[in-house]
């Protein structure tokens, strides 16, 4: 192999490592992100009672969000789960987005779909465990 290759090789390589190591501080970010907002949720916080009620949806809507938000970033966290969460985050996240759009700020839109982009990565990047988890359901089923 030439030197040149090699260089080439190695830049990638490098490259790769630190794009692995920015989206697992990504994972524990967002992890940490969601996990305060779920929070805030659980224990009735009124910015979140208010933020429910200006939409019209029910208590019990509030703390079914909040327990999914809590139990995502929990997933993130936890290697082989972690590509299934934020696959799920784009689901959460998408709606977020039209609730800000139609029911509260549209300005505040621009956030979850922000967020979006980078659960999409986290879900690309971890798409190897997500295979290896979907193998194991499939071997207990």
């Amino acid at each position: 192999m030439s030197e040149t290759t090699m260089n080439t090789a190695t830049g990638a390589t490098a490259a790769r490592g630190r794009g692995a190591v920015a989206l697992t501080v990504a994972r524990v970010v967002l992890a940490l992100f969601f996990a305060f907002s779920a929070f805030a949720k659980l224990i009735a916080h009124e910015s979140a009672i208010e933020s429910f009620d200006r939409m019209g949806w029910s208590h019990g809507a509030m703390y079914l969000i909040g327990a999914l938000e809590m139990a995502g970033a929990v997933a993130l966290l936890v290697p082989l789960l972690s590509g299934v969460a934020a696959m799920a985050f784009v689901g959460l996240l998408a709606g977020a987005s039209v609730v800000q759009l139609t029911l509260l700020d549209p300005v505040n839109a621009i956030m979850p779909t922000l967020l979006i982009v980078l659960v999409v990565l986290i879900a690309r990047d971890r798409q190897d465990s997500t295979a290896q988890l979907i193998a194991l359901v499939r071997r207990r089923a």
